[in-house]
């Protein structure tokens, strides 16, 4: 006999129709840590940027790379300007999501082999929410652009300094997310 599971409920904002999902892989680092480009390292034989975008793929409508050019996939400029970390790649995320018909951007560095297939509905809820100890992972409503806009003119770079001003929600996942800083976290 062949066993049916029923699919979880789609991410909605308390209980409407289901959010239609940007997701966006933040790429844009330098990883100088890890001493080579981190999105092309390999996790059980796969690279890691490929990892995040199907885990991404499985709960959005849409993918798009932030903050470098990658074969494959849709890629953003950091906005409003390069090398302003991740959060000028949330921003150009943000800004393209609103432009394109996207209710939020579910957000993750290209450096999490383990992000779940359920990271929407994990984070779903009003507003926006960041895994604890992982800003970059993280739900954000497409209201937010001109937010982040403005506090990245006001000099602000940190990601957890903006998930603070927006209120955003910290949400603990488990089994926690890998966090890919050296060739060593691979092993």
């Amino acid at each position: 006999s062949t066993m049916i599971r029923a699919r979880p409920p789609k991410p909605s904002i308390e209980g409407t129709r289901p959010l239609k999902l940007l997701g966006a892989i933040i790429a844009g680092g330098q990883a100088r840590r890890f001493g080579s480009d981190k999105a092309y390292a390999r996790y059980h034989g796969q690279r890691l940027i490929d990892l995040v975008g199907r885990a991404l793929a499985v709960q959005s409508k849409g993918i798009v790379v932030c903050g470098r050019e990658e074969t494959g996939f849709e890629c953003l400029a950091d906005r409003p300007e390069p090398r302003l970390g991740p959060l000028g790649g949330l921003a150009a995320a943000l800004h393209h999501a609103a432009t394109h018909g996207y209710d939020a951007v579910l957000s993750s560095g290209c450096d999490i082999p383990n992000l779940p297939v359920t990271l929407a509905e994990a984070l779903a809820g009003s507003g926006a929410a960041i895994v604890s100890e992982q800003p970059v992972v993280g739900i954000w409503p497409v209201e937010l652009a001109e937010q982040a806009d403005a506090f990245l003119a006001g000099g602000g770079r940190s990601l957890y300094g903006f998930a603070e001003s927006v209120g955003a929600r910290q949400i603990k996942i488990e089994p926690p997310l890998m966090n890919v800083n050296t060739p060593e976290d691979l092993r």
